[in-house]
């Protein structure tokens, strides 16, 4: 909790208790369904929350944003965003039930009421969202072809209606047919932490 709040000093009462929450919560669930590698779970804050907050340090969301969260897994980045962002709706989508199972208790448990769970495949949802995001679910290419449908008309923020995505490694060959589309930040430009001097965040212009 201690990151977080070097970075997110403005986090309310209720954020910061929110939080302080998962650490419990996921240790709990990941012991009886592996959501998080057992040997990274003691790097829970760092790893999953921190890395899912770096969206909120590329793009403010404006109030009545929808987004979609893609292959979600136990939560992430949709939990920690929608605990941030609490006047934004969030749709967490995954099609293994087991880990979908997590997120919604997860976000039960510390009353998340701006987070809606489904357990389903992308191509099967049809509702319109401002913005698609994403944790290394599928490569840029496929997730763009599956969730093109999504995206709203109606623009709410200072950046156009499209995907943001949190990747590692060279994307060089990922990104090339969006180069003219997309935008790619180095997230040790946001925390300086080891873990994040390979991760990446991707934004691509979608409408």
């Amino acid at each position: 909790m201690k990151e977080i709040k070097t970075y997110f000093p403005a986090l309310t009462v209720k954020q910061q208790q929110q939080f302080e929450a998962l650490q419990g919560l996921y240790e709990d669930w990941n012991a009886k369904i592996n959501v998080i590698s057992r040997k990274d779970i003691g790097n829970l804050t760092q790893h999953h929350l921190l890395h899912s907050l770096s969206i909120a340090k590329y793009i403010s969301f404006t109030p009545g944003t929808r987004i979609m969260d893609v292959g979600t897994g136990g939560g992430f980045p949709g939990i920690p965003l929608a605990i941030f962002f609490p006047d934004v709706h969030f749709l967490l989508l995954d099609s293994i039930g087991k880990k979908i199972k997590v997120a919604e208790a997860v976000a039960k448990e510390i009353d998340l009421s701006n987070v809606e769970v489904i357990h389903a495949r992308v191509e099967e949802e049809k509702r319109k969202f401002h913005f698609i995001v994403s944790r290394a679910v599928m490569p840029l290419p496929d997730l763009v072809r599956v969730t093109r449908k999504n995206i709203a008309a109606d623009q709410l923020n200072a950046i156009p209606n499209g995907l943001i995505c949190l990747k590692g490694g060279d994307l060089t060959a990922e990104i090339q047919p969006f180069r003219r589309m997309a935008d790619e930040i180095e997230l040790s430009a946001y925390f300086p932490e080891p873990f994040f001097h390979t991760k990446k965040l991707v934004y691509v212009s979608l409408s």
